[in-house]
């Protein structure tokens, strides 16, 4: 079983948790010990997957990911009023190859999957984001994947997948499983035109790093709609790392990129979270737990909600415009906005049918100033090619 291929957590971590207040994150998470063995998976929530796998870097490490440090910076943070169990299934080694690697990342993934419990895989590098995706073969017909990242990771025409380039991948290797791929907080410096193209062609979202950071809620219906996320730490200015090298001086800020964890985590739909490309300096270590205990947070108050006309706890406008009737909701719990997308099909189904689409208040208001929103339009589209 792919299980076995699991490394025990370290024991300075398992000792630097004796030290902590019964409050704290690591006296409230089931580890992977040398003693113990593995955590029981029953009433499990949420488990954390350590992936020491570099070889396939663009940029090569110097050194290994310190994936136990991350861990004691997240076992000294505070339990919210969670209910969520957290256990630890350690880490996975560098296989033989680096498909082996890959080929164990996605049995343990589905067979967490498989349980209902949501992986938080803490990567040496962002290409491991492609065997998570095919985790989902056989479990999910089609999946949202929305990456945090200041490029779009294309890559060029034959080239052997990287961190830079597993998107080429996921998009052109059968089965294809995708069908939305959106990117927040990309950096036009660092994206040739051919990929902006692309992006257009294929009816992906992206949004500039400019445009989220100005109105970070702009994130917040791109990641509901996400079944995986993908974060790439190099989205996040090196000022908030300990100034990297690897690093640019423009990205997100710590506060703005726990907003879009905690985002991430309030998603009814999303099955795997994974964090990437990180340093081993103390202020990587502490932001890097940061976003995970936000995630967790968003996960906790969590809210599964399915609009409908009929249900008096949504409020339905309907907004006509030159070529279509559009129809919005709007949540009176938590307030947030769908727009209906008529007749889309299904490639696994091969049925008509109306989908909702989360999107913001601003698209409502563009379309009452007949303003098609940017997001209805590429759904629709993608929806009948």
């Amino acid at each position: 079983m792919a299980f076995d291929f699991l490394v025990p957590v370290e024991d300075k971590v398992l000792a630097h948790c004796e030290l902590l207040t019964p409050q704290a994150l690591g006296k409230n998470i089931y580890m992977h010990t040398q003693k113990k063995g593995l955590p029981v998976l029953a009433n499990a929530s949420v488990a954390i997957v350590g992936v020491k796998e570099s070889r396939n870097a663009y940029e090569k490490k110097i050194e290994k990911l310190d994936v136990s440090a991350i861990r004691m910076q997240l076992h000294k943070l505070m339990m919210g009023n969670w209910s969520t169990n957290i256990i630890d299934m350690g880490d996975i080694e560098e296989g033989e190859t680096v498909e082996d690697t890959y080929f164990v990342v996605k049995e343990i993934i589905a067979g967490l999957l498989e349980e209902n419990i949501i992986p938080i895989i803490i990567g040496a590098t962002q290409d491991i984001t492609y065997p998570v995706y095919r985790a989902f073969d056989g479990l999910y017909d089609m999946i949202n994947i929305v990456s945090v990242d200041s490029r779009f990771d294309f890559g060029i025409e034959d080239e052997l997948i990287s961190s830079h380039s597993y998107m080429s991948k996921i998009i052109t290797e059968k089965p294809n499983n995708l069908f939305n791929f959106s990117n927040i907080g990309y950096q036009s410096y660092f994206n040739a035109q051919e990929e902006l193209d692309l992006m257009d062609r294929l009816f992906f979202d992206a949004y500039r790093l400019g445009e989220v950071s100005k109105d970070i809620k702009l994130a917040e219906p791109v990641l509901r709609n996400a079944h995986m996320v993908s974060l790439d730490a190099r989205a996040i200015r090196s000022a908030e790392i300990g100034y990297s090298n690897s690093f640019s001086p423009n990205g997100f800020d710590g506060k703005e990129i726990c907003a879009i964890a905690r985002y991430a985590g309030l998603s009814e739909r999303v099955r795997a979270f994974g964090i990437y490309e990180m340093e081993n300096s103390n202020q990587s270590c502490q932001l890097m737990a940061q976003i995970i205990w936000y995630f967790i947070e968003g996960l906790n108050f969590s809210v599964v909600e399915l609009p409908t006309a009929e249900n008096k706890d949504y409020t339905r406008y309907t907004v006509p415009t030159e070529s279509e009737q559009l129809v919005f909701f709007k949540s009176h719990l938590s307030e947030r906005w769908w727009v209906e997308v008529p007749s889309v099909l299904t490639s696994h189904t091969k049925l008509h049918k109306a989908t909702l689409l989360p999107c913001t208040e601003k698209d409502y208001l563009d379309a009452c100033d007949q303003n098609i929103p940017d997001r209805w339009y590429k759904a629709y589209r993608k929806g009948f090619n």
